[in-house]
């Protein structure tokens, strides 16, 4: 057996070797590969590209590049921002073309990318036209599409128009076929984050929560629509609650697309705009392209000063260190030592004047969202911290949030969901009945094994779980009524795990302002008391050559060795089950996705 452990160890050794050289390699060919400043010629137009996602902030792992570049081509709203006030003092962009496809971001990013684009096109000289390909416009799609000066679409496109829904499964009736019984313990009547675990449907409080967020996005939507057809808020509910349909055609017809054209079509009318000859190329220029020009060749003018508003995105489910542990620095979580790492930072810099939090979270972890709150109120003893919203700042997301000294949302944005639970699967049923497998043992105490999955909770130890979910509840409360002004019962009535929008949130108390990331950096050079500065982006971007020949080198080779030597999926699968079960979890209600 040591032989065989030996030798795959060997082989593990000389394979990472192989994995270091290419990777040393490709730094190389990277280094020398610097793309310069693009120089855009005149009479060209900026084209953006806009599918799926739309992040706040670009990737900001070197790999990406490599490994994965279709996720780091992605237009986000920060680069969407700098280079539409790019391209309208840049005497050489004529104009900007949007090509949409099917959009799957959350409606808060939605409205931030609206407003950016609606901004360029109220402000500006040059035009702003949406189309579409053999795809077509989803209804996010034609929201954004609704900023432009003009809509167009291939005449055989897509183009849905049937309102919106949210859909959850449950399990339960699949646990109970399994032999699982779920054993919940939450505080909050609201706090539905559970219930596909241990029932069929929604419960009446979830429903009508979800409803009051389904409204408020079908405003948001037909106000848009109103507002680029002219037809009226009843007459667009009576087109919807009418026979559905899916054609261009029928955009075409009710004014809600200028024009149905293909792809070639569009290019010559804008041709035609700018004053170029059929016959001639139209010059475009790409939205990752664009980004390389520099400020100063687009004629913006950069501050002259030292001052610096810096910024950090914050993105992902609030889980402990331990399960977020990545060799190549993915940030796909919110753990203590990201933030840690970013303060230091921030810290070390006496330029920096203000911070800015960009939360985009569903919550998680109890602890770990404890430990961030008390991060961020140590740093604002120092500096201003503004805190923005993106589509979803819910429970530990809304837990973080209540650190800063304002809180500026969307008016879709999802947040509140002010309440703990905690889950135990008791499978005691499936192990014995369906898998034929049993368990005995010895124990040094009577509870000791209260929280493993092969029973089911004493009433003692039942009393003991809801004890515990019920004091990290009235911790969260308490904190929520210390940061926002209110009284316990003032805060307990918001709470209850209600999920509010942005624009509700604002109404309970719970937010500041409606706005964007724009108006919480307005408010972070207000509370600073500076007028002009310039933003510094957290999480820095690591070079390449940082992420593979720093400590995360030796991360990978632990990491690997460790896997294929001892049997770590197991014993993966069972810290992940304790860590579920021990926690206080401060977790949003489902994952809405608004279709």
């Amino acid at each position: 057996m040591k032989f065989f452990k030996t030798l795959i160890a060997s082989t593990l050794g000389i394979f990472l070797a192989f994995a270091l050289i290419f990777f040393i390699g490709l730094i190389t060919i990277s280094s020398t590969a610097e793309e310069p400043e693009p120089y855009i010629r005149s009479n060209s137009v900026l084209k953006i590209s806009l599918s799926g996602t739309l992040p706040t902030q670009v990737s900001s792992n070197p790999l990406d590049e490599i490994m994965n570049p279709q996720r780091n081509n992605k237009v986000s709203l920060q680069t969407l921002k700098e280079n539409l006030a790019k391209a309208e003092s840049h005497d050489n962009i004529a104009g900007v073309w949007l090509e949409i496809d099917f959009m799957g971001e959350g409606w808060g990013n939605l409205q931030e990318a609206h407003k950016i684009i609606r901004s360029f096109r109220d402000s500006s000289d040059k035009f702003v036209y949406a189309s579409t390909n053999d795809i077509g416009y989803n209804e996010k799609g034609y929201y954004l599409a609704t900023a432009a000066d003009s809509v167009f679409s291939p005449p055989e496109s897509f183009f849905e128009f049937d309102g919106f829904y949210s859909q959850v499964m449950f399990y339960d009736g699949a646990f109970e076929k399994l032999g699982i019984e779920t054993e919940i313990t939450r505080h909050g009547k609201y706090k539905g984050a559970v219930e596909p675990y241990y029932r069929k449907e929604m419960s009446e409080e979830n429903e009508y929560q979800m409803n009051q967020i389904i409204d408020l996005v079908s405003q948001t939507y037909l106000n848009a629509v109103s507002s680029k057809s002219g037809k009226s808020i009843r007459q667009l509910n009576e087109l919807l609650n009418g026979t559905p349909t899916l054609t261009a055609q029928f955009g075409y017809d009710q004014q809600f697309i200028d024009s149905l054209m293909y792809p070639d079509e569009v290019e010559s009318y804008i041709k035609k705009q700018i004053g170029i000859k059929e016959s001639s190329s139209l010059k475009t220029v790409s939205n990752k392209r664009y980004a390389k020009v520099s400020k100063s060749t687009a004629g913006l003018n950069t501050p002259s000063t030292s001052n610096k508003i810096a910024v950090i995105h914050a993105k992902g489910p609030i889980v402990p260190n331990s399960l977020a542990d990545s060799p190549f620095g993915n940030q796909d979580f919110i753990t203590t030592d990201f933030f840690q790492e970013q303060l230091e930072d921030i810290r070390d810099d006496d330029d920096i004047k203000a911070l800015v939090v960009r939360i985009s979270s569903p919550g998680g972890s109890g602890s770990t969202s404890d430990l961030i709150w008390r991060m961020l109120q140590e740093t604002k003893k120092e500096i201003p911290v503004i805190i923005s919203m993106g589509n979803v700042a819910a429970s530990g997301g809304y837990y973080i949030a209540i650190a800063g000294d304002k809180i500026v949302a969307d008016p879709t944005t999802i947040t509140g969901s002010i309440g703990v639970f905690g889950t135990k699967f008791n499978m005691k049923q499936l192990f014995n009945e369906k898998l034929g497998l049993t368990f005995d043992e010895v124990k040094s105490h009577d509870h000791a094994d209260w929280l493993t999955q092969n029973r089911q909770f004493t009433p003692a130890e039942q009393k003991a779980f809801q004890q515990y979910i019920d004091t990290f509840y009235r911790t969260f409360v308490n904190k929520v009524a210390e940061g926002r002004d209110m009284s316990f019962e003032d805060a307990d009535k918001v709470a209850q795990g209600r999920v509010w929008t942005g624009a509700a949130a604002l109404e309970q108390g719970l937010v500041d302002e409606l706005g964007g990331l724009e108006r919480a950096l307005q408010l972070a050079a207000e509370e600073s008391g500076i007028d002009n500065y310039s933003l510094d982006q957290y999480p820095k971007q690591k070079s390449l050559y940082e992420v593979l020949m720093g400590s995360a080198g030796a991360q990978a080779q632990a990491m690997v060795g460790e896997w294929f030597t001892n049997p770590m999926t197991q014993k993966m699968q069972k810290d992940l089950s304790i860590l579920k079960h021990r926690d206080a979890m401060l977790f949003f209600p489902y994952d809405i996705n608004i279709q």
